[in-house]
């Protein structure tokens, strides 16, 4: 876990980590197969957005091209529905079309991707992003 430990405080305090929020990480149990800076290290968090929370969850994968490799999902429900969330949170996103029929995908590029679902009046979002 020591190959990502830069990482893994890059990532959860972009991601809004601290006495506010809650986090528990997975580490390999001490049955593991080798050596836990070998192995995908994940993290879930709860971080407050106003009246509200994020559920996290990233991944950290030590050896990787850049070090140690990351990606995290944020899912947060909004009240407001979905083309509101997209115009009012996401606004700088391109809409990209549905995923199939029912998620509402916002490119911001190569490594972040946000997905929108209708949840009764009020609206799913989930950012998906690599670290690179």
């Amino acid at each position: 876990m020591v190959g990502c430990a830069a990482r893994l405080e890059q990532v959860s305090n972009f991601l809004g980590f601290g006495p506010e929020a809650g986090a528990f990480l997975m580490t390999p149990g001490a049955g593991a197969v080798g050596s836990a800076d070998q192995r995908l290290l994940p993290l879930v968090m709860e971080v407050p957005i106003g009246p509200a929370s994020a559920f996290i969850t990233a991944s950290f994968a030590p050896n990787q091209a850049n070090g140690c490799g990351a990606t995290y999902d944020a899912v947060v429900y909004w009240p407001q529905n979905c083309e509101s969330v997209a115009q009012g949170q996401f606004g700088a996103l391109r809409r990209v079309g549905l995923l199939k029929r029912d998620v509402l995908v916002l490119d911001g590029g190569p490594a972040t991707k946000v997905f929108l679902m209708a949840a009764g009046p009020g609206c799913i979002s989930i950012k998906k992003e690599m670290v690179l």
